[in-house]
């Protein structure tokens, strides 16, 4: 659960974002040619991934959840046109992700997660495992609870009072495995990653609606000590990736 102060802030985040949105909304986005892009080009390779805030080309393995979570049906929103005066496509997907994305990436973070990639219209957070495994599991799931619970309906109820737009879904996946954590690009436009099977199967599996679902490792190494909580963990097919949707309990 958000405590009061986080949901505030959660709120002020989706404000803020759709305030910035809506400034843009009439303006042209400016395109730089190839010359002004590298010469802004910054080669750093500080990090945002958990416990790795410097990034070298030699690489180092390290256990990671990863969290990915997608907005569902992104698509049809932008193409596909709604009735009355609400905002339509590019512009309807433009202000559906200002306010979801910030709003997700501030709830990981309350739960000790980074976000480490914007994915169109989703995030790819990072956990690491580190000493107490079971705390970081637990950690990650709270965090993807809470991105499909009250900070999605509060993007929403915010959506509704400002355009009347209809809901949006989110879908989150969670992978956990080692990982190399290492630099990828063109010479001096390094981008730190993480390489792993976590990532592969948290953006596979981030394709339920508001629902969590987790790959094998995570099934297998859930904390048992006390139960799982009274969550159930069932096994399904998706588009030949093999999940466990978790179904809600206390946790």
């Amino acid at each position: 659960m958000l405590t009061a102060p986080q949901q505030d802030e959660i709120r002020a985040i989706v404000e803020a974002g759709l305030d910035r949105a809506e400034g843009m909304a009439n303006q042209h986005y400016v395109v730089f040619d190839e010359a002004t892009f590298r010469a802004d080009v910054q080669k750093s390779v500080s990090s945002r991934i958990p416990g790795h805030d410097l990034v070298t080309s030699d690489g180092q393995s390290d256990e990671l959840i990863c969290l990915v979570a997608d907005m569902r049906k992104s698509s049809e929103h932008l193409m596909c046109a709604i009735d009355g005066n609400r905002p339509s496509q590019l512009k309807r997907v433009h202000y559906e992700t200002s306010a979801l994305l910030p709003a997700l990436e501030r709830t990981i973070e309350f739960k000790g997660g980074s976000v480490t990639e914007y994915l169109g219209d989703g995030i790819l957070a990072l956990f690491r495992v580190g000493e107490d495994e079971g705390q970081c599991i637990k950690d990650a799931y709270r965090a993807a609870k809470n991105c499909i619970g009250e900070t999605r309906e509060i993007v929403n109820a915010a959506l509704a009072h400002r355009y009347n737009l209809p809901p949006l879904d989110v879908g989150v996946g969670l992978g956990m495995s080692k990982a190399v954590v290492t630099l990828v690009g063109l010479e001096g436009q390094e981008h730190p990653k993480a390489i792993g099977q976590n990532v592969y199967y948290a953006t596979k599996l981030a394709r339920g609606k508001n629902q969590i679902i987790v790959d094998e490792t995570l099934n297998l190494r859930w904390p048992v000590k006390e139960g799982k909580g009274g969550l159930k963990f069932r096994k399904k097919d998706f588009n030949g990736v093999e999940g466990y949707l978790i179904v809600p309990g206390d946790d």
